[in-house]
């Protein structure tokens, strides 16, 4: 039968509109079909995504190929999307480790040498005391030490990414549809997509939906995925803090163990006129499984024991923090059982899922597009783009 479009992806979030930018590119008859982000969170009743923020880290500097490679390929074609899309959402900072000196092949620093060394990255070593010279805004362990990437690293904006994305697929010739999808159907020779109170058909469609796309029977059958909570805590800053910490750059602090983990971005200016420093871990053990859960901890602050957690690591850490007006918000992460994205196809050979960022996705969610656009128009994903290590684990 004739169909409305060759490809629908559902969902407009990083991975989502990166798709679709990478596919019209490659392809006419795209379409793609997400939610805009909701006016009021708290009273929204409905859909939501993590990439309702203002920064998230991007580096290279990391212990695992796959994940390095992903972010590598994203930070090369940053230039080009804010040049073409005329949306800046880049900003240069470098990006500080701090933890524990380095064993090279133990830990997730000293595999992140090693792989620096693969990658040629320029990672500047800092003992502890060029550590504390060079970033006086930090108390920090007098043991640790520091690993620096000061080019090609920093962070994002992931709202002004996404809107640069979705911008240029429509450039492209890809159909935006600002709706939630309530279903997804195999119907033996296309597939049907209800979305809005309308249906639309396709050749495939990619599910794209992050954290929900385990709901709204999207799926033949689901994916295995833990659709964990994240807090994260804003510091509010004024004009002496910014004099502290105004030039910082993205960090990442570990502790004794690898686990023990925070993260921190450096000020950034929120839509609401004022500038926060955000921290955030990897402590919350609560995930969801239904769509009522989730939605309710999108409509939350988070948890005020973890944000009062955060608090002190960071004031601990910074003390020229102290004072300052704290509040906090909620994220979600999307784990997969192997700890790589999924993408590949279900059972049926239309209807194909792109989803799990692990925490990490932000800064490599252009390449996972790229990677949703090849497997819509080549069906599979070769070596180089390490398509073994992205295979779907269905339940």
């Amino acid at each position: 039968m004739a169909v409305d479009f060759k490809v629908i992806i559902v969902g407009c979030g990083m991975m989502g509109a990166a798709a679709a930018r990478h596919l019209s590119g490659m392809i006419d008859g795209v379409c793609v079909i997400g939610s805009s982000e909701p006016v009021e969170r708290k009273t929204h009743h409905g859909v939501f995504a993590s990439h309702y923020d203002e920064a998230r880290i991007t580096r290279t500097f990391d212990d695992n190929i796959v994940w390095g490679t992903f972010a590598a390929r994203s930070l090369d074609r940053y230039a080009e999307i804010e040049a073409k899309s005329g949306i800046s959402f880049y900003t240069e900072a470098g990006c500080l480790f701090a933890g524990p000196t380095a064993v090279p092949g133990q830990g997730y620093l000293g595999r992140a040498l090693e792989l620096s060394a693969r990658f040629k990255l320029d990672v500047e070593t800092l003992d502890a005391s060029a550590l504390r010279d060079r970033f006086p805004q930090f108390s920090l362990n007098p043991k640790f030490s520091g690993y620096y990437e000061k080019r090609r690293a920093g962070h994002i904006n992931p709202r002004a990414l996404v809107r640069a994305q979705a911008k240029l697929a429509a450039a492209g010739g890809a159909t935006l549809v600002d709706a939630t999808v309530t279903s997804v159907r195999d119907e033996g020779d296309h597939v049907a997509v209800s979305a809005g109170g309308r249906t639309y058909t396709a050749e495939k469609v990619l599910v794209s939906a992050g954290g929900f796309s385990n709901f709204n029977a999207l799926l033949p059958a689901p994916v295995d995925i833990r659709v964990a909570a994240r807090t994260v805590a804003f510091f509010e800053l004024g004009d002496r803090e910014m004099a502290l910490f105004g030039d910082m750059p993205s960090t990442i602090v570990f502790g004794d163990r690898d686990e023990d983990h925070v993260y921190i971005l450096p000020p950034v200016r929120y839509p609401d006129g004022k500038i926060y420093l955000k921290l955030g871990g990897d402590l919350e053990a609560r995930s969801f499984a239904t769509l009522d859960d989730a939605g309710a901890w999108f409509r939350s602050d988070g948890d005020i024991a973890e944000r009062n957690q955060l608090a002190a690591v960071a004031v601990q850490a910074m003390p020229g923090l102290s004072g300052c007006p704290v509040t906090s918000a909620p994220c979600v992460a999307t784990f997969t059982a192997t700890s790589y994205p999924y993408a590949g196809f279900t059972d049926s050979p239309r209807i194909a899922v792109l989803t799990g960022g692990n925490f990490v996705a932000a800064k490599s969610s252009d390449e996972l597009g790229r990677l949703g656009a090849v497997l819509m128009t080549q069906g599979w994903l070769g070596e180089e783009d390490f398509g073994r290590e992205l295979t779907p684990v269905f339940l």
